[in-house]
């Protein structure tokens, strides 16, 4: 019997949408929440913990993190949410997504809390301690990667599956907003208590001490959301195509999902394990039952791991690049004032501000026109058409560079296009290479796969933000940050991140259109399970010579 054709399963691919879906998306969609928030507020109060602990007596611009101490802060939590991506991945597929699914929201939120701790008062300290604990945040977040993407495609139906994953991951948009607009908030609030001039003025005085909470206060509120969503999490059922593919329980499956979902598939789980347990020793066959590292899995898989992986590395250095640095652009077109015009509360609120407006005017909107478009035109289309657009529109910033920026009048006109960017990352591939490894692959590799793609799209990150650091760099040494060296300015960077953005597009060739087609057609699954099923019941009905 296929495994297509497993009661379970076919009930699951028809359901109609119920609320339980609408909580499945909430409860997932909180770690994607987090980790939006997360990385959006690191990239905020960068320049805050550069005036409060970096700052240089005499000089005539603020104080700055030293270009290691920036790598290290913002790139730490990349590297470790790469490395939870791979072991949680790994972990899911081995003892089962529900097992695992509790702790890796609990290491975001207690880590989110502990961010905004210090084990001393030095720079070097509070630093050590900031890094420390944004890598175990990170550590959580990428478990969340392949344990969402892998849950969610396993719950919805094949009609809407690809709708309810994008659901999942554009709570990232909902995580951006609320970093912005606690950023913008906190920082009114204690400016309007503890007002302060500008530090051409007074460069002690621009910066007062309780700005120390400010920076503190704002990481550790990304914690509160996905701490309200613990206990559903725990509750949330094993998914019914782990426990019937993988842990081959069928009847189990049935109960699991007759708790949570109103579709009436218990009596026919008893027929599915009667089937199943009758092909039981085929379906110990090599084909079967091949590894991640077989010639098997190369030969089925291998070209759609390399192209999933690929196309989320690619993405990921261009949309880091931009999202971690986008302050750095706003103030080379004039959106923002010099450093030393403001005060350093001033300055967090005008950034927040800026970052915010494009998240709601490009990012957030594109994510949700994934989710109302994935299943009607195709992961194919929109991942293509989102490099497409993403390559022209950076050749757009690039080319006319100088009219952009130097032609008085024109700084909108680069940020909107800059904007647009952001929407077709978002209604394109950064959506599309989330979605799709998770319904391309077999259930008993499925998020290990994801984990693996999800982890080369964060080693795209690490390449991104920490190379922009210092590509982005002005030519002229006499222009560039304190402590960075001269690099290739932010116009040939734009070049990079569009020939990045090509290549994605090429990649994408080798990943296989999904929409409107079962887990198990994608997968293989269900020629593995005709083939044991035939091998069953041409044993079963042999003849014994007499």
């Amino acid at each position: 019997m296929a495994a297509g054709d497993l009661q379970v399963l076919t009930a699951l691919d028809t359901a109609k949408t119920q609320w339980y879906h609408f909580t499945a998306i909430v409860v997932a969609g909180m770690g994607f929440f987090t980790d939006a928030y997360d990385i959006f507020c690191i990239s905020l109060v960068t320049k805050l913990l550069g005036r409060i602990y970096y700052r240089v007596e005499g000089s005539a611009t603020p104080g700055t993190l030293p270009p290691h101490v920036s790598a290290a802060v913002n790139g730490v939590a990349f590297v470790g949410t790469l490395s939870g991506q791979l072991f949680f991945g790994w972990l899911g597929d081995k003892l089962g997504r529900k097992k695992v699914y509790g702790m890796t929201l609990m290491l975001m939120v207690l880590c989110s809390v502990a961010s905004g701790l210090s084990f001393g008062h030095t720079p070097a300290s509070v630093m050590a301690t900031l890094c420390f604990f944004r890598f175990w945040l990170g550590f959580g977040i990428g478990g969340d990667y392949p344990l969402s993407a892998t849950i969610m495609s396993e719950y919805a139906s094949k009609k809407t599956r690809g709708a309810f994953i994008a659901a999942v991951f554009a709570m990232q948009g909902f995580g951006i907003m609320a970093g912005g607009l606690v950023a913008i908030v906190v920082s009114a609030a204690f400016m309007a208590r503890f007002p302060t001039p500008a530090y051409a003025v007074d460069p002690a005085g621009s910066t007062p001490p309780q700005a120390d909470f400010v920076w503190r206060i704002i990481l550790m509120l990304g914690a509160m959301p996905a701490a309200l969503t613990y206990y559903w999490r725990t509750k949330m059922p094993e998914t019914a195509r782990y426990t019937a593919l993988v842990a081959k329980n069928a009847k189990q499956a049935a109960a699991d999902m007759s708790k949570v979902l109103q579709v009436e598939i218990e009596e026919l789980a008893a027929q599915d394990n009667r089937n199943r347990s009758r092909a039981s020793s085929a379906a110990a066959a090599p084909a079967a039952s091949f590894g991640l590292f077989s010639g098997e899995f190369f030969r089925r898989h291998g070209l759609h791991l390399l192209g999933t992986s690929a196309t989320w590395f690619l993405l990921d250095i261009a949309f880091y690049s931009q999202n971690l640095f986008q302050k750095d652009i706003f103030s080379a077109v004039g959106w923002i004032p010099k450093a030393a015009t403001m005060s350093a509360l001033e300055e967090l609120f005008r950034i927040a501000r800026a970052q915010s407006l494009i998240a709601l005017c490009g990012t957030v909107p594109g994510y949700w026109f994934t989710v109302a478009l994935i299943d009607v035109v195709g992961r194919f289309a929109i991942q293509a058409t989102g490099f497409l657009m993403m390559t022209a529109f950076m050749l757009g910033l690039a080319v006319p560079y100088h009219h952009w920026t130097t032609t008085p009048g024109n700084h909108i006109g680069f940020v909107v296009m800059y904007g647009l960017t952001f929407f077709f990352a978002n209604f394109g591939p950064n959506a599309t290479t989330f979605i799709v490894p998770a319904e391309i692959f077999p259930a008993r590799l499925r998020s290990t796969c994801h984990g693996i793609s999800a982890a080369s799209g964060k080693l795209g990150a690490i390449v991104g933000s920490f190379g922009f650091l210092y590509l982005a760099q002005s030519q002229d040494p006499g222009k560039t940050d304190h402590g960075y060296p001269a690099g290739i300015g932010v116009r040939n960077s734009l070049f990079l991140l569009a020939g990045c953005n090509l290549l994605g597009l090429a990649f994408t060739f080798l990943v296989p259109e999904s929409k409107g087609k079962s887990l198990e057609e994608m997968s293989g699954e269900n020629d593995e399970a005709a083939g044991a099923a035939a091998a069953a019941a041409a044993s079963y009905n042999r003849t014994v010579p007499v």
